[in-house]
């Protein structure tokens, strides 16, 4: 593929990205105003037991726009809030809304609890509690409500939204200890339908755009690198086994993948190259957008097909591609070479990796292949990636963060200061990377549904591939004259 198709490719992909992501944004808004609003038009929230052993209840801040827009931007347009509250017991309770300012001064020396997060499925509030000695006066005789309700049984708070900072109080009307009150919050507003309805519509012309882009880029992309006549195949010349006409021995996994420890190598050059590596990994970082898109879309043209489309194929495949190379340049230290910017194979970098074109694909493994058959794999390949850490050590309390390594790591980190202090890198180290890359790298394969041949348990060491056709015998060396008896 060229640069220019590549580019696109990758742009057709997150737009398609974005375009489901309005697309289901767009249908959970018109499913939320079809189906939870109730008989007033309120989409509310289920009612849920909310209760304190002090004065009250708040909200926390709300804050509606008022300090970034002014005090006369409307925010939400027109819309109306409503809170329904009753105690359990019978008793009298008290709803209002006031300004931020109004409502801290009001409990500023009584104890009550503010709610600060909400937990559902089960449902459990998170509060923080602010103290205080002082009973504050009774609700019903403070005149800065912009809204309030109060008595005995379910009371209901209706208030038209504006801009500025407000607080919910809940109290029991005579100002005492012990809130406990079933409550349910809701809104009504005419915005939800026409944006969900809009997002929607936006969501299917970038999804026909995204088509389009994809369709232009993906469209005869092996032709540009030409299929090697059965000559080359049988020589194994680059690119072949990519073009799926070399054959795949037997016994051999359908992924070929071949590093040559490119030595002599530099003593501390490793210690930057991940720095070095930058602008590939984040070139890399978009193409990697674009291989999990299309490897979707991939899935479900095999599922309708039993085909995997030639276009997505070759790209994903160069994606894998491109990935190793920088993997053996920057954390395989396996070459000082810088590798290149491109898809293609490459006959004179010593890193390269080719899956040949599967004839048909099963439609039934593409459903359970990549995340239940691949499940060992994945917690092998952890174990060398480092998702599963050989060390770790953590701070903030009971936050869990951690730090740590996985064995490929920690090998090319040992194999890294042999280098910088001997000037080599140790072989049996070298090769058993190389198995554990390759071990990753079928796994890859397989869950991005490129193979249906089931990933071996076994590391195939060493930097040449059991897979890979067998290297042209070197020719003869010419014959050296000895002139040491010459007079």
């Amino acid at each position: 593929m060229r640069p220019g198709k590549i580019v696109l490719a990758v742009f057709g992909a997150l737009t398609a990205l974005v375009a489901l992501g309005l697309a289901i944004a767009g249908g959970a808004l018109t499913w939320i105003h079809t189906t939870e609003r109730d008989d007033d038009g309120y989409y509310m929230t289920s009612t849920e037991r909310f209760e304190t052993p002090t004065y009250a209840l708040t909200s926390g801040h709300i804050d509606l726009g008022a300090d970034v827009w002014g005090s006369d931007w409307e925010p939400l347009g027109d819309v109306t809030a409503r809170i329904v509250a009753g105690s359990p017991g019978g008793g009298t309770v008290f709803i209002g809304i006031a300004p931020r300012a109004d409502a801290d001064r009001f409990l500023a020396v009584s104890a009550h609890d503010e709610l600060t997060d909400v937990a559902f499925d089960p449902f459990e509030p998170t509060y923080r509690r602010h103290t205080g000695e002082a009973a504050p006066a009774r609700p019903l005789d403070q005149r800065f409500w912009v809204a309030s309700a109060s008595g005995t049984g379910r009371q209901t708070l209706t208030w038209d939204i504006e801009s500025g900072d407000w607080d919910v109080v809940i109290m029991n009307a005579d100002a005492a200890r012990g809130v406990v009150v079933d409550a349910a919050v809701g809104v009504k507003t005419g915005l939800l339908l026409p944006i969900g309805i809009g997002l929607l519509a936006g969501g299917l012309v970038l999804g026909a755009v995204a088509a389009t882009m994809l369709y232009v880029a993906l469209r005869n992309s092996g032709a540009g690198s030409g299929s090697p006549a059965p000559s080359d195949a049988a020589a194994g010349a680059p690119g072949a086994a990519a073009a799926g006409t070399a054959p795949v021995p037997e016994g051999a996994y359908p992924l070929r993948i071949d590093g040559r420890l490119d030595e002599p190598l530099s003593r501390w050059l490793w210690l930057v190259k991940w720095f070095l590596a930058i602008p590939h990994l984040l070139v890399l970082a978009f193409l990697w957008a674009a291989f999990m898109v299309l490897t979707v879309l991939a899935g479900f043209a095999i599922l309708f097909t039993g085909r995997y489309p030639k276009g997505i194929f070759d790209f994903n495949v160069g994606v894998l591609r491109w990935t190793w190379r920088v993997t053996f340049y920057a954390f395989a230290l396996g070459t000082d070479r810088y590798p290149p910017f491109s898809l293609q194979p490459d006959a004179g970098y010593p890193a390269d990796l080719a899956v040949p074109y599967p004839a048909t694909l099963s439609r039934g493994l593409v459903l359970v292949k990549w995340w239940l058959l691949a499940l060992p794999h994945y917690l092998v390949v952890a174990v060398f990636g480092g998702t599963i850490t050989w060390w770790a050590w953590g701070w903030g309390g009971d936050r869990g963060a951690f730090v740590g390594a996985g064995l490929i790591g920690i090998l090319v980190l040992i194999a890294g200061v042999v280098l910088a202090v001997r000037g080599s890198y140790p072989r049996p180290v070298f090769d058993f990377v190389m198995g554990m890359e390759r071990w990753t790298y079928r796994v890859w394969a397989y869950a991005a549904l490129l193979r249906d041949e089931y990933p071996p348990f076994r590391l195939d060491n060493g930097g040449a591939d059991p897979g890979a056709p067998p290297a042209a015998p070197s020719p003869p060396s010419a014959p050296t004259r000895d002139t040491s008896l010459v007079s």
